[in-house]
């Protein structure tokens, strides 16, 4: 349904932006246009506001206003001559509702609904695809309206606040804006800003400047020009001009949106107007590239929020305050787990008790594999590129590779674990009989992240993933897939994580037929059907390219999203690398092709550095006993009574129990607050009576600040038996039974 301007090509004709990647490439491009707020009442207002613009503002202002006017005029004459015949409006209950093409909206049909529905209503679906709200409809049609709660109507609203920041910053800086999307937390907007770097400094204007056009409720208005139009209307901007003449094939057309001086190349659709607005915020702003690419231009990227009301972001600010206080990086530094260094970067060096909660996570892997049939291998750490050929990664990931020369020879430092355990499988020759082989390894993997990118443990170089590859025939798929979905749940009930899935299907970029990929895709849809009916999505075009995937996302303390768990199945490996082996028959011969494995690769914690990021924020630094790094602290009340307390200190340790001992020349209440302070999940108290009983008094940790707060007097033995129940069942809560 798309309408048409006045040039030669009709615009229903805009193929070239429908993939994926192109929609990325315009989503939320604001172009660069801004003309003075309207005079108000309050000149010492309007005045304060004019002190925060560029002056005098750049000639491209009047340039893209005078073009947009006019082709507007010309397409309302268009759209003015357009014969109008009743259509039919089908509503998601069943329901049917008459109206007229060309002149019904989506709006006018929700303000016949109800007028809250009308006030509250961010974006429209119609047959399917986002729809303006005020932009008419052309024939009969399926109509969904949808609010701010809803994932597409949040991303239209956030994606119109861009445009707002992306307004405001042109009339402060003058800027030449780039791109800006979305993001599952906002918006963000690049821009290219001569000889200046934006700072917190900068906020109060930007947000001065962006509350002006929100009171103005400047209207999105909507306009589709052909590409040489839009080529002069932005021939002062480099970069849209790059994205117009990469992204738009010649003789189509695509959209621009317009808000008050305003005006973007831009897929929309949008609010209805900026007054929707009510809450509006800049959060932060980094350095980045054009199209994060290190070989393009140096950008600045400015992030924003906003909310349809004033509530949400003082929920929103709460959230950060929260959320500040979880970050894995603040935790680590306090808690001595971990560091970072200039001289490495994206490389953690693992501190003492940092290293106990990686050990245990790894302990608690290698125990499941024990018990469900997995054998644990390692592999080198770099290949010669050779490798890397054969498996497709050296063409398709090069560039996210660590690459080297020795001895006239390239090398690369392994990415992930894969091609090494096919070399592995292949070392001699198999039987049907050996499979299932379920090979595990807890591998270094060094990945050539972007230096702007790294984000303490959550982002890094240099990693370990607790990977695995199935190696299968083809009739044992559907089992092990439903053992790796019962692995998951296992592990990540141990967590408390709730957990949403995606199955992510063939990429432009895919290897091997189109034949094969159907299969995989329908092997995977049948395995989550039969154990998540109805408790999954598609995720189109997404798969690694060399087979779909099914990708696990948990939810933390705070509900955020992060996908950890990946099983995808994979049938290119094998061929590339010539894996076989005898079948039952042991009858290959040279007209029957070779029986061939499906591999399927699996991590659940995925990245361990990035899971224990997660966890970090999750737990809030307060560790489960099993997973803690500070079980239990014992603190004598006097200097008789520090061998007893080092007694006890040693069997808890010798029992596999990270267990201190503080006999120092502290205070007793400044020992127990350090203690407190530390996160040791138990502190035990030892004085005359404790020695005289040979017992403990125990203070736990979740009692701190309580009401509730109680001491506990236990003998030794029965104390060391509960703890060591604590720390085998691996429970989330810190009581002794």
């Amino acid at each position: 349904m798309a309408t048409p301007v006045a040039s030669s090509s009709h615009p229903a004709q805009l193929p070239a932006l429908e993939s994926a990647h192109a929609h990325d490439a315009l989503q939320g491009n604001n172009g660069n246009g801004a003309k003075k707020p309207k005079e108000k009442k309050d000149k010492g207002a309007s005045a304060s506001v004019g002190s925060l613009e560029l002056q005098p503002p750049p000639e491209f202002f009047d340039h893209r206003i005078k073009m947009f006017d006019q082709l507007k005029a010309e397409y309302d004459a268009w759209v003015k001559a357009q014969p109008r015949e009743e259509i039919e409006i089908t509503l998601p209950d069943g329901s049917k509702r008459k109206g007229t093409s060309w002149e019904t909206s989506p709006m006018s049909v929700a303000k016949e609904l109800s007028q809250s529905l009308a006030d509250r209503v961010v974006i429209a679906k119609v047959n399917g695809a986002v729809w303006d709200l005020e932009r008419p409809l052309e024939a009969s049609c399926s109509l969904e309206l949808l609010d701010f709660n809803h994932p597409e109507g949040k991303r239209v609203f956030w994606h119109s606040s861009a445009h707002v920041l992306g307004e405001a910053a042109e009339r402060h800086y003058g800027c030449h804006l780039c791109i800006g999307p979305p993001t599952d937390e906002g918006f963000f907007y690049e821009m290219a800003i001569d000889d200046r770097v934006v700072t917190n400094a900068d906020y109060p204007s930007l947000e001065k400047l962006s509350d002006v056009a929100i009171r103005e409720k400047q209207k999105f208005q909507r306009l589709v020009v052909p590409k040489e139009k839009l080529l002069e209307m932005f021939e002062y901007n480099k970069y849209k001009k790059h994205l117009i003449e990469s992204k738009i094939p010649d003789g189509t057309s695509t959209t621009v949106y317009r808000c008050g001086p305003m005006v973007d190349l831009c897929v929309g659709p949008h609010i209805t107007h900026t007054g929707k607005i009510k809450a509006f915020m800049i959060t932060k702003n980094s350095a980045s590239y054009f199209l994060g690419d290190p070989n393009n231009d140096s950008l600045q990227r400015i992030y924003g929020i906003s909310f349809p009301d004033k509530q949400q972001l003082k929920e929103y600010k709460e959230f950060l305050a929260e959320a500040a206080r979880r970050d894995h990086r603040k935790i680590g530094k306090e808690q001595e787990l971990f560091f970072f260094n200039d001289l490495s970067p994206g490389s953690c060096f693992w501190l003492p008790h940092g290293t106990r909660i990686y050990n245990t996570l790894v302990e608690l892997m290698r125990s499941e594999y024990f018990k469900r049939g997995y054998q644990e291998v390692i592999s080198p750490n770099m290949y010669i590129s050779k490798l890397w050929e054969t498996s497709g990664h050296w063409q398709n990931y090069k560039d996210d590779m660590f690459t080297l020369n020795v001895e006239k020879e390239q090398w690369a430092l392994k990415p992930m674990n894969c091609p090494g355990h096919c070399l592995i499988f292949d070392s001699r020759d198999r039987s049907y009989k050996e499979l299932p082989i379920r090979m595990a390894e807890f591998g270094i993997i060094h990945r050539n992240e972007a230096s702007g990118a790294l984000a303490g443990l959550t982002r890094v170089r240099r990693f370990v993933q607790d990977d695995t590859h199935v190696f299968c025939m083809p009739s044992q798929i559907e089992e092990e897939i439903g053992n790796l979905f019962d692995f998951m749940q296992h592990i990540y009930g141990i967590f408390g994580f709730d957990f949403h899935l995606e199955l992510s299907t063939r990429p432009e970029n895919y290897l091997g037929t189109i034949e094969t990929w159907n299969e995989a895709e329908n092997q995977l849809k049948k395995a989550l059907n039969k154990q998540y009916p109805g408790k999954w999505e598609i995720n189109p075009g997404d798969g690694a390219f060399y087979g779909p995937k099914i990708d696990i996302t948990i939810k933390d303390a705070l509900r955020r999203s992060f996908q950890c768990a990946t099983i995808q199945l994979d049938f290119q490996l094998p061929e590339r690398f010539n894996l076989k082996y005898r079948s039952a028959d042991d009858s290959a011969s040279a007209d029957k092709p070779p029986s061939r494995p499906v591999i399927i690769h699996r991590a659940i914690l995925g990245s361990l550095e990035r899971f224990i990021a997660i966890v970090t924020e999750h737990f809030a630094g307060k560790w489960p006993f099993w997973l803690s790094p500070r079980q239990v602290l014992v603190i004598p009340v006097a200097a008789p009574y520090k061998d007893y307390a080092a007694e006890i200190a040693q069997r808890l340790s010798d029992l596999g129990l990270f267990a201190d001992v503080d006999n120092g020349d502290n205070t007793l209440p400044k020992k127990i607050r350090n203690g407190e302070i530390s996160q040791y999940n138990f502190i035990l108290v030892v004085g005359q009576e404790e020695l005289d009983s040979r017992s403990v008094n125990v203070r736990n940790r979740d009692d701190v600040g309580t009401k509730t707060r109680s001491e506990q007097l236990l003998p030794l033995e029965e104390l060391e038996r509960k703890l060591v129940a604590l720390k085998t069942t691996r429970i989330l809560h810190n009581k002794l039974a």
